[in-house]
């Protein structure tokens, strides 16, 4: 039995074995990955030895971490990518290889709609009515996404954003408000069978979901990477962040970013509740400049970006084009008339 497990931002683990009366035995370890002394590698082999073929990532992680030497250094992968791998092995942990993926890219939708349809389509994949999906977003206006736990009046200024014509909706999952304007940002969503990561903690699996977005960028020339816990950046500052949920069923996990292209950067300090330092992340020093990492560092249309890094989910994963179904945007029409755009939801936390 052989499992594979590449960390994100580390090095790849590989583990063959067998198992024999439900338990693991001949167990073989290796990869690219860095470890002192080299004899540790014994360690966590024979560590695993014997272990319950039923055991889960925490119970086989503990395993090793208990017999490592108290002087050995792991760098590049943990006793829980070991585990993972172990898992893969014996075909109980899912890669995103196991999944068929579709690609969705619409024409520009309303800010509700876009937010209803995450929920929507969360619940397709949920019910086995849809595969797992990526879905690149396309705005029809300009917006404030505000985040499920975020106060109104603390994040946002609604004269300004009446005065400039901004819609302000609030999502389903957390983190920070996002602004945008149409063809200034580049959002995608992720609908995946909780399955996909639930061998990782709530914080490796932002960085395993957006790994592809990090070499995607990377091939274009940016020095991408993952700032804990939501943060995609580079040395020139913040690109984009990232959200997440996972449904109370326990079926779907909705996971979601917005990337700036090339933001007002003025125009968003009017509008939403936040200073210089904030913005300072973000890749510019004075509300007077654009945030714009995408196109700067890239010199690139934001529809080449955006084709680049569907290229690169289809390289790495796999992904065939795809719609919306005629239900589904019924669906999600209705929800977003009864929910995301009604005063209650969006001042739930006024």
């Amino acid at each position: 039995m052989h499992g594979e497990y590449k960390v994100p931002g580390g090095k790849l683990v590989v583990v063959d074995l067998q198992v024999q009366d439900e338990r693991i035995c001949d167990v073989q370890v290796a990869g690219d990955f860095f470890l002192e002394p080299d004899d540790a590698l014994d360690v966590i082999c024979k560590a695993l030895e014997g272990q319950s073929a039923k055991a889960d990532t925490p119970q086989l992680a503990q395993a090793i971490r208990t017999a490592l030497p108290a002087d050995a250094v792991l760098f590049g992968f943990s006793p829980e990518a070991v585990a993972i791998a172990v898992r893969r092995a014996l075909g109980v942990a899912k890669t995103w290889r196991d999944y068929e993926w579709q690609i969705v890219h619409e024409p520009a939708t309303s800010p509700a709609m876009h937010v209803a349809l995450d929920e929507v389509l969360s619940m397709e994949v949920a019910a086995g009515r849809r595969p797992p999906t990526l879905r690149f977003w396309e705005w029809s206006a300009p917006a404030v996404i505000l985040g499920v736990f975020q106060s109104l009046r603390n994040e946002v200024d609604m004269e300004q954003a009446n005065q400039h014509g901004i819609t302000v909706v609030r999502r389903i999952t957390g983190g920070g408000a996002m602004f945008v304007e149409p063809q200034s940002a580049i959002t995608y969503s992720i609908y995946a069978p909780t399955e996909l990561v639930s061998e990782l903690s709530i914080a490796d699996s932002y960085a395993f979901l957006d790994d592809w977005v990090l070499q995607g960028l990377k091939s274009l020339g940016i020095d991408a990477f993952y700032k804990p816990l939501n943060d995609i950046t580079s040395p020139q500052g913040k690109i984009g962040g990232a959200a997440q949920k996972r449904f109370a069923h326990g079926a779907t996990v909705l996971h979601h970013v917005t990337m700036s292209y090339d933001m007002d950067a003025e125009k968003m300090t009017q509008v939403l509740r936040i200073g210089r330092e904030k913005l300072s992340d973000k890749g510019t020093t004075s509300a007077a400049k654009r945030v714009d990492p995408l196109r700067s560092q890239t010199g690139l249309p934001r529809q080449e970006v955006i084709e680049r890094l569907r290229q690169t989910f289809v390289q790495m994963y796999g992904g065939t084009p795809g719609g919306i179904t005629a239900d589904e945007y019924a669906a999600a029409e209705a929800l977003a008339e009864s929910k995301f755009r009604s005063e209650e939801w969006l001042t739930k936390l006024p």
